[in-house]
């Protein structure tokens, strides 16, 4: 399959790699190529820089899908991952009752960590993947993640989730019928006074009541998280990493592939962005050798110009052919540098020029 099959046939799209790559252009790319097949496409980022909007030449996104008009057979929407309206929108869907979703809500401990907890915003992401595949009628949804190493926690989060309400200390904090307090021992409430004098007794009051609060709700979530974790296995999901030929992103891509790997995913594209274009098939050497015989001339400084040229062409692909090889037999698309950076969708047509 190349890129092009993958927009006509796949239901989701997971654009993965370092920061900096072009991941969220190449997405953009990707969903719009979808629309262009006539399909109704959405591209969602979690990235909260306004790459995206700009991109597509809009002011700003939101938790909800907004239409790009556009000369396409299809439909493209674009959205950006709101952290906390997703998390509030998952509580009051498993609280048992309106009240026990309000006092969640408007507990402090709840709404620090519903926006700084670390794994929330990789979690969330996931959770609105699985909103979006299972209660809307997109037919392609192209996710946009953080940078590699904090993609491995978007993958993983459904099921780091799962240990967290499977673990002994969290059984105990939730234990229906004693409470938190009364399930301490001597040595643990004589931490907790501790804690309470170095953070608050208030902050710690509101960790009480927000597991309390949760209380019959683990369920629900573990529930959801298996649903969200199968979704990344599906046969209609594909990882496509996204990299560029520098030395220390490739080391990164290839850490991810590895780790994809591991998890049982399988990379179904490589696409590297900014690519040196190589001229011909001489080599850098020999250029150099003839710019040499020209020395003083205009075209001897145009040979050492395309030695230079070859060389980090050169380099670059000294860089890439272990990646290539890491994800065969993945197709694997080069887009070159173009003249100018894209912030419209002229800019996204060229990039969809080279990758399909």
């Amino acid at each position: 399959m190349n890129f092009d099959d993958l927009t006509r046939t796949e239901r989701i799209i997971v654009c993965t790699g370092s920061g900096g790559v072009g991941k969220t252009t190449t997405a953009a790319v990707l969903a719009m190529r979808g629309a262009e097949h006539g399909r109704k496409s959405v591209v969602v980022t979690i990235d909260p820089a306004k790459r995206l909007a700009d991109a597509l030449g809009l002011r700003d996104l939101s938790n909800s899908p907004k239409r790009i008009d556009g000369p396409w057979a299809g439909e493209l929407w674009a959205m950006m991952l709101d952290t906390k309206s997703t998390f509030d929108a998952l509580v009051a869907k498993y609280a048992g009752s309106e009240e026990q979703s309000e006092g969640i809500l408007a507990n402090r401990f709840y709404r620090n960590i519903s926006e700084a907890l670390s794994g929330t915003q990789e979690y969330m992401a996931m959770e609105k993947l699985y909103e979006l595949h299972e209660e809307t009628d997109f037919d392609l949804i192209v996710v946009d993640t953080p940078p590699t190493r904090h993609a491995l926690d978007f993958i993983d989060a459904p099921r780091r989730l799962t240990r967290f309400l499977d673990h002994r200390l969290y059984r105990i904090l939730m234990a229906p019928t004693r409470g938190l307090v009364k399930a301490l021992n001597v040595a643990a409430q004589a931490f907790l006074r501790t804690v309470s004098r170095v953070v608050g007794g208030d902050a710690v009051n509101d960790a009480i009541a927000f597991f309390q609060a949760f209380e019959g709700m683990e369920q629900g979530f573990k529930e959801r998280a298996g649903k969200v974790g199968a979704l990344l296995s599906d046969p209609q999901t594909a990882f496509v990493l996204v990299a560029s030929p520098r030395r220390d992103t490739v080391d990164e891509a290839t850490f991810f592939a590895r780790k994809l790997h591991e998890a049982g995913i399988e990379v179904r594209g490589l696409i590297v962005n900014r690519v040196h274009p190589r001229f011909g098939e001489a080599l850098p050497e020999a250029l150099r050798e003839r710019a040499h015989t020209l020395v003083g001339t205009d075209l001897g400084d145009l040979y050492t110009c395309l030695a230079d040229f070859q060389q980090i062409a050169t380099e670059e692909d000294r860089h890439l052919r272990g990646l290539a090889e890491h994800v065969a037999p993945a197709p694997v698309v080069r887009v070159p540098f173009l003249r100018s950076d894209v912030h419209d969708l002229d800019g996204l047509e060229l990039v969809a020029e080279h990758l399909f």
